[in-house]
Formats: C-alpha cells, sequence, structure tokens
C-alpha cells in the first residue's frame, strides 16, 4: 500500500490528530513483522488479508478508550511489567472465588493482602450448555457466561483492578469452538464461508491419514480426533471433545475473526490473554499437528496487530510442550521475544512435583540446566498447581542421564501422587489413564498432594509441620525463579480435596474438579483470628515469602535462573546472577537436614552471606552449615 493511501485510511478512521501520528507511527513498527509472518501461512491471499487487517485494527483503534490509550503509554515506557518481582498473579474461577464478576471486588483485600498484581479469571465467556470442558467450549466470544453477568460488569471489573494495579487476564480460546457456535450453526446451515471456517471430510479417508501420527488428548472419554456430525453428514477435526470443533487456521478469515475478538477484549481492560491450546492451531499430515512453525507465524502476526492498537495487552502461551518445543513459543530465531510475553514453565512444576516424591533433586537438576535461555524480554509463569491435571512431561533422556527409566519413574510418580505406592504422604487421582502409553495423568489439591490432608487427618503434629513445609518450599521455588509466580485459589489456605465434586452431574465425569473448590471465606476470616493452625501457617507462610520477593530486585525476570550442580542430590541449586549481585537458592526436598560446604554459596557471595527468607546471617568461612529439612533458602551477599 502506498503511503499517501495509507494517510488517507488513517486520516479517515482517527483525524489528523495524536491518535492518528500514535497508530502511524506503530503501523510503520509492527506491520513489517505482520506482513512477514502472515505470508508464511496466507501468501495466496496476503495483500487482501494485510488489508483486512489495516481495517480492523484503525477500527479498534478509533474505539479505544482514552483510559487505557494512557496505560499503552505506560506500558511502552515500563516493558518489563510482567517482569518485576513485585508481579504476582493469583488463578480463580470467578463462581467458586465470588460468584459473580461484581462479587470480585468484594475481596479485594484477600488479593491485596497477598500482593497480586495479576488476576487470572478461569473461562468466563459464554460457554455451550452441559458438558462444556470446564468452560473451553465456548458458543459466544461477545458475551459472558450469564450466572457471571455481562461484558458491562467485566468492563467494569477491569476498570476497577486497573485502580488496585491489578491486571485483569481471561481465556481465549484459539484451537476451537464450541458446536453451537454461530460459526458451526451456519456451516450446518450450508454456507459455504463458514463451512470453511472448520475442518470436515466426506469420509473417513483424510481423518484415518492423520489418526495415523495423531496423539489423543483425553483417551478416556474422547478418543480420536474426529466426529461424525448428522446435520453436515461430514467427519469434523475434534481434537478435545466431539462438541469443540476445531477452526481452520489455514483460512485468513478465521484469523481476522480472532483478531476482531482480542481487539475487542483488550478495548474492554482485558490485560494478559490465555492464548488455550495455542499449540494445537495448524493442521499438517504426518504430524503430530502440535508446535508446528506455522503456529508461531500466526501468534507473532496476533501479537503485532495488536500492539499496534493496545500495546497494554500482553500474550500467553498456554503450550503445555516438550522442553525443546516450549521455548519457541516465546520466540526464537527470528521470532526471538516477538511470538508470546510469557509462558507456563511446565518442566519446572513437573521437576518440582518429582524431586518432592523421590527426595531427589537430582532430574530436576538436569532437566532444568538443558532448557535454552529465554529471550530476555518474556517471562515465565511459574505455578505449583493449576485448574488442569498434572501429566509427566519427563524426558527419557534427562531420566537416562541420571539412571533412571523415563517410563518407570513417569509411572511411579502416577503410583506416588495416586497414593498407591507404599509410604506415599499423597492422595490424588489418576486422570485419563491410557493403557496404550501408560500415560496417567494425576489430579488432586496442592495440600492433599503435599500430604497435608492425609497428616491431618492423622493428627500427626510431626506429619503437619513436614506437609505445610513442602507446601512453603514448593512456593518458595516458583516466587525465586523468575517470572510471574502464579498462586492457585486455595493454595494458600491449604485447600485439601473437594471430594463433592462427584454430586454435580457436570462434574462427576472429571475428576479434576477435585481441586477445583469453592472459596472458604469463614476460612479466611478464621486464619486471621485463629492463625495457629495448618491453614494459617499456610498463608502466613507463602504470604511471606511473596514480601520477600518483592524486596528482592535480583528476581526480576530479565535474569536467568542457573541451575548449578548440587553437593547434595536431596538439594536443587540456583544462581540468579544479577547486576546487582549474585542470588544463590537452595531447596532442600529431602526430610533430613543437609550439611552443605560453605564454599558452594561462599562463592557467589563471600565471606558472609544474609539468608532472605529466615533473615539469618551465614558465616562462610567455615567448613559447612546446614540446611533444615525441607528448607529454601536464598543467600545474597548483604549490602555495603
Amino acid at each position: 500500500m502506498r503511503e499517501d493511501e495509507l494517510d488517507q485510511l488513517i486520516t479517515k478512521a482517527l483525524g489528523t490528530g495524536p491518535e492518528a501520528t500514535t497508530f502511524r507511527l506503530r503501523w510503520n513498527r509492527w506491520s513489517p513483522a505482520l506482513e512477514q509472518c502472515l505470508a508464511a501461512a496466507y501468501s495466496g491471499s496476503l495483500e487482501e488479508t494485510l488489508q483486512r487487517v489495516l481495517e480492523l485494527t484503525l477500527a479498534a483503534a478509533a474505539r479505544r478508550p482514552e483510559d487505557l490509550r494512557v496505560l499503552d503509554e505506560q506500558r511502552l515506557l515500563n516493558p518489563d511489567w510482567l517482569q518485576r518481582p513485585e508481579m504476582v498473579g493469583y488463578v480463580c474461577y470467578t463462581d467458586r472465588f465470588a460468584g459473580t464478576l461484581a462479587g470480585i471486588t468484594d475481596h479485594l483485600d484477600h488479593l491485596r493482602e497477598l500482593n497480586v498484581g495479576y488476576l487470572h479469571l478461569m473461562p468466563l465467556l459464554m460457554p455451550r450448555e452441559g458438558e462444556n470442558d470446564g468452560g473451553y467450549a465456548v458458543a459466544d466470544y461477545t458475551r459472558v457466561r450469564p450466572d457471571l453477568g455481562t461484558m458491562d460488569d467485566l468492563e467494569n471489573l477491569t476498570r476497577t483492578l486497573r485502580g488496585e494495579h491489578i491486571s485483569l487476564v481471561v481465556d481465549l480460546v484459539l484451537n476451537h469452538v464450541a458446536q453451537e457456535h454461530e460459526w458451526a450453526d451456519r456451516a450446518r446451515a450450508g454456507e459455504q464461508r463458514y463451512l470453511d471456517y472448520f475442518l470436515t471430510f466426506p469420509d473417513r479417508t483424510q481423518p484415518d491419514e492423520y489418526e495415523r501420527t495423531l496423539p489423543e488428548v483425553f483417551p478416556d472419554f474422547a478418543p480420536g480426533n474426529f466426529t461424525f456430525d448428522d446435520a453436515l453428514q461430514r467427519w469434523v477435526w475434534t481434537t478435545f471433545n466431539s462438541y469443540q470443533w476445531d477452526v481452520n487456521w489455514a483460512n485468513p478469515d478465521v484469523f481476522c475473526e480472532y483478531l476482531a475478538i482480542i481487539l475487542d477484549l483488550a478495548n474492554r481492560g482485558v490485560e494478559v490473554l490465555r492464548l488455550d491450546a495455542i499449540a494445537f492451531i495448524w493442521k499438517q499430515l504426518g504430524t503430530t499437528c502440535q508446535n508446528l512453525p506455522t503456529v508461531h507465524d500466526l501468534t507473532e502476526a496476533l501479537r503485532a496487530a495488536a500492539r499496534i492498537v493496545a500495546p497494554a495487552l500482553a500474550f500467553k502461551a498456554e503450550a503445555i510442550v516438550a522442553p525443546d518445543d516450549l521455548i519457541h513459543y516465546l520466540g526464537t530465531g527470528r521470532h526471538t521475544g516477538q511470538v508470546s510475553d510469557m509462558a507456563y514453565h511446565n518442566t519446572l512444576m513437573v521437576q518440582l512435583w518429582s524431586s518432592l516424591a523421590s527426595r531427589d533433586a537430582r532430574l530436576a537438576e538436569t532437566a532444568l540446566r538443558r532448557l535454552p535461555a529465554k529471550p530476555t524480554s518474556t517471562t515465565w509463569g511459574t505455578y505449583v498447581r493449576c485448574h488442569d491435571d498434572i501429566g509427566w512431561a519427563v524426558m527419557d533422556e534427562d531420566a537416562a542421564a541420571v539412571g533412571l527409566n523415563g517410563h518407570a519413574h513417569r509411572h511411579f510418580l502416577s503410583d506416588f501422587y495416586s497414593g498407591e505406592f507404599p509410604g506415599s504422604f499423597a492422595r490424588g487421582l489418576v486422570f485419563q489413564a491410557n493403557p496404550a502409553t501408560g500415560d496417567r495423568r494425576i489430579s488432586g489439591s496442592l495440600a492433599s498432594l503435599a500430604g497435608l490432608e492425609t497428616a491431618v487427618e492423622s493428627g500427626d503434629p510431626g506429619a503437619i509441620s513436614f506437609a505445610v513445609d513442602r507446601i512453603l518450599l514448593l512456593h518458595a521455588a516458583i516466587l525465586g525463579w523468575g517470572g510471574v509466580p502464579l498462586l492457585y485459589m486455595g493454595d494458600e489456605l491449604g485447600l485439601p480435596n473437594d471430594d463433592g465434586f462427584a454430586a454435580d452431574p457436570a462434574h462427576a465425569a472429571d475428576n479434576r474438579w477435585v481441586h477445583r473448590p469453592s472459596m472458604p471465606w469463614e476460612l479466611v476470616d478464621d486464619i486471621h483470628e485463629k492463625p495457629d493452625q495448618p491453614a494459617g501457617w499456610v498463608f502466613l507462610g507463602i504470604r511471606h515469602l511473596v514480601g520477600v520477593r518483592r524486596r528482592t530486585p535480583q528476581l526480576h525476570a530479565s535474569v536467568e535462573s542457573t541451575v548449578l550442580p548440587s553437593p547434595d542430590h536431596r538439594v536443587l541449586l540456583v544462581l540468579r546472577q544479577h547486576p546487582l549481585g549474585p542470588v544463590v537458592q537452595m531447596y532442600n526436598f529431602g526430610e533430613d537436614e543437609v550439611w552443605i560446604p560453605a564454599g558452594t554459596v561462599g562463592a557467589h557471595c563471600g565471606a558472609v552471606a544474609e539468608e532472605l527468607i529466615s533473615g539469618d546471617h551465614y558465616d562462610l568461612t567455615t567448613g559447612q552449615f546446614k540446611l533444615w529439612p525441607l528448607q529454601a533458602a536464598w543467600f545474597v551477599a548483604p549490602p555495603v
């Protein structure tokens, strides 16, 4: 497009004032990457697609509220807002936390007490009625689930949260829609335009070819990847469930539809979009149809277009994939730092649980050391527990490097956390056992998996103390790694499994609801009045760790965590080499004290070190010092 034509379109949409100048500057900055990435997917219709993207971004820019324009400028001046150690996340279901979107504001004091700056409300856009994969079968992206409120309530909430310096995070499902979505209805009605939004086949010939290399996500209740639709008389691609139709991202109309949705949510004040099932959106015969290069082109194109209108908006990739695939969602090569702003550190989560069960950090040391460095402008989402099951993503080569059999170790972890292994402290449930692969994932609350439920029932003070220490150890690790630590609702109180989930017919078939409880606000009140109980110990311990993190600039996520060889197999040793000085972190996964050579810390911190969590000072000129059972320790050189 010629420069004068671009100017005419900008002037028509935005006038000749500062908004027009801002748009022109951003278009010039981001459109080259946008065009390059669109060309990778839509080379045959590039000019037409680019023109449509320009029209969509101009229209959205014209509607952008003034207070969000100010936020855009703040974020451009502070691009590291998601990387700062003051940033702490909280993840919850709206109805289970507060009933409605409007009700969230009644509990801001709880979020303030945990210094939350990032609030992820689990799926809240309108799902299909009945079974809906926990809200991830979206029937309408323009409406909120009626029992939670309205789009106006969503906007009001984002405005309130901005006043509290809390960024709202919302799920955007990109791979599929509910079979009741308007696009699917119009496809069934015979509209070819909308039939082309989906991947459908007249017989099983092509589906069977694809199935040769496709894994099954839910083998128990959704085997296979294709479903026959009686109305269409065609086979529909349905990766996750029969009622979730995969959309056809090879069609540029689909790209433009989702871009319009993204820009609308950004203009309503959503500040982070969790890109659900992003790994699955591009299909290619003969592959697993996951993590393909075009996925990263499309994600970068969406991000570039969004930044033209709303640079305050960040992308978080929901890519629970192998370590070698994960780094691409933050960007490598020409995509470096341009794909998503944030991704889940699934490897860290899995290795923490593995170390806890085995009382051995050698596998974690090996797996975490071989991870490539992320782009310095991006951040990890670090977590102990989330709404989903835990899959044991242990690489066979990592296991072999420490003398383990990968398959056997994954089997051990499933046995341990389901409580089947002799002497296990855990109480979890097996989710989606796959006899063909031996894969057995695990559901369960953090407290139940860490042994607190069993310990409280036994009344054993020692067992309770160990369980609380495990919970705090795991949280110290995610708070200390560098990134946005994500606290999952209920974990801060040590909530046990919600065994009543099976009484709800809508949840009975999916045992992940065992770790999706309702918030017991009476318990929150109780721990403030009577903190000397397990829930109070957990809450006060996590609050203390959050406070220490906020006061430690060396935990800024632009700095990489490096796992060092440990002097003891029970201890994970992490170094953060920051310009203000190093932080040496130690995590003892054993229930015994461990003696550490003083030089392990002294080589980085000098003769004396301050341990930030306890506030103690250590003389490192002596031979060795003691780590307590299940102790987390962050050492720094004391300030001059």
